[in-house]
């Protein structure tokens, strides 16, 4: 099984985030920057199939030079190769730009078998692209995976939304965006963060990629945020003595507030 994992590096949810006042885009200079934890569970995915049925994982990750760091987390849990796609051209691309852009990342990999996702990033929340990418590249698509399994030649999962849990099938190539609930991610070994260090990763511009600079970047967006506030801080509570009345303060403040 020849696997691609779609990784990206999001800021630290326990940072604080905040958008550029210029373009109104993520400033991710301003908070740390991690692998995001979805990705720790597809590659995870990615890594358990492998070892039951052999083959390759190949990371592709779109974003800046820093985003390498999230890039090496994924290898030393154990993925062999990584492509990176780099190039300032990117910057503020929309969902359906991205989804083109990682579509040419996944076709410089050889003989791909199935792709791996998570089904939405912890900083853009669309949760559509990695059922873009399968548009783009004409392969069916299984989203919402809380369960994967593969015989080489067809992948099956349990797909779970608010409407209940179903059993999709479909052939290969595929892609299959995965769920928090699909596994736990491992530990990388100091092994494994050594082995890291040593394996290759491909750099790729938008030339090298193909990709026409027309299709991507904040200026082809089809959607723009073009205005955005930080959010108020907190103001005071309301505080309650209870001298007898307390039930009905109470009531009359959730009636104010319209909760009741």
């Amino acid at each position: 099984m020849n696997i691609v994992v779609l990784v990206k590096q999001v800021p630290d949810t326990y940072s604080e985030r905040k958008l550029k006042d210029a373009d109104h885009t993520l400033d991710r200079e301003s908070a740390d920057a991690v692998l995001d934890e979805i990705n720790e569970r597809a590659v995870e995915e990615a890594l358990l199939i492998k070892e039951a049925q052999g083959g390759e994982v190949t990371v592709v990750c779109m974003g800046p030079d820093r985003a390498t760091d999230a890039i090496r987390k994924a290898l030393s849990m154990g993925a062999d190769k990584a492509v990176h796609l780099s190039d300032e051209a990117l910057a503020g691309s929309d969902a359906p730009a991205t989804a083109r852009a990682l579509a040419k990342a996944i076709g410089t990999v050889e003989g791909v078998d199935l792709v791996i996702a998570g089904n939405e990033s912890t900083d853009g929340r669309a949760g559509a692209v990695p059922a873009m990418v399968a548009e783009v590249l004409g392969w069916p698509q299984l989203t919402y995976a809380r369960k994967v399994e593969t015989d080489g030649s067809g992948v099956k999962i349990e797909r779970e939304t608010d409407a209940g849990v179903f059993t999709v099938e479909a052939g290969l190539p595929a892609v299959v965006s995965v769920t928090e609930k699909i596994n736990e991610p491992r530990y990388p070994s100091f092994k494994g963060i050594m082995a890291a260090k040593k394996k290759p990763v491909a750099v790729l511009s938008l030339a090298d990629a193909g990709i026409d600079p027309s299709e991507v970047g904040l200026a082809n967006a089809a959607s723009q945020v073009v205005e955005s506030a930080p959010k108020p801080p907190k103001s005071g509570g309301v505080k309650v003595t209870d001298e007898g009345e307390g039930g009905v303060q109470v009531a009359e403040f959730l009636a104010g507030e319209k909760l009741l």
